[in-house]
């Protein structure tokens, strides 16, 4: 598994669903640039844990704007999968109502530069990275296939990266935004633990 953090993220050049509706053929990871990416693999459409976290990025699409974050879904299907499974309502399984980007890496290519495709199954691992501004990866996580992300998880760590470039300061564990923060050196650890 490669380590993506620290390093420019993967650019990439695929087919999407844009807005719930739209085809593109050609969507790229630096059309984004000058805003923060929440990138998604999941494996496939019409599947079972898939659409519970595309519903749940959905429900969180207006807090993770107003942090100037475009949230990404990306799979192995085609655009049209993508298409038919936004026509299909939630209450038969289906990710109806879900507006934010979705890739079709078809050809495979994006989830293997990101390191998580599964070779012999040709899916993709729920990956997410969290890619910063100037399309550097901050933070990546991959769960094996039966295991959903927490989507308030992928919130509280673009809270502590935005906190962190606009003050300097370092998030502790279980930081959430409006807790203590510190400075990044001894004194600062000290100070933490007095007050804590």
């Amino acid at each position: 598994m490669s380590v993506l953090v620290g390093r420019k993220a993967p650019d990439f050049d695929v087919a999407a669903v844009v807005n719930g509706s739209q085809f593109v053929d050609s969507c790229k990871l630096s059309d984004f640039r000058g805003k923060y990416v929440v990138l998604f693999f999941y494996p496939l459409d019409f599947t079972f844990v898939c659409p519970t976290e595309l519903h749940a990025f959905q429900e969180k699409l207006g807090e993770f704007r107003s942090r100037n974050v475009e949230v990404i879904g990306c799979s192995v299907d085609s655009k049209f999968s993508h298409f038919s499974w936004l026509r299909t309502p939630r209450s038969q399984g289906g990710i109806e109502g879900v507006t934010y980007t979705l890739l079709s890496d078809i050809n495979k290519t994006v989830s293997a530069d990101y390191d998580v495709l599964i070779e012999g199954a040709g899916i993709a691992l729920r990956g997410l990275f969290l890619i910063d501004k100037e399309g550097v990866v901050q933070h990546q996580v991959v769960n094996n296939l039966p295991l959903g992300r927490n989507v308030d998880e992928a919130l509280r760590l673009v809270d502590a990266l935005q906190f962190t470039e606009e003050f300097g300061e370092v998030c502790p564990a279980n930081w959430n935004k409006g807790d203590k923060t510190m400075k990044p050196d001894d004194e600062g650890l000290k100070e933490f633990f007095k007050e804590t």
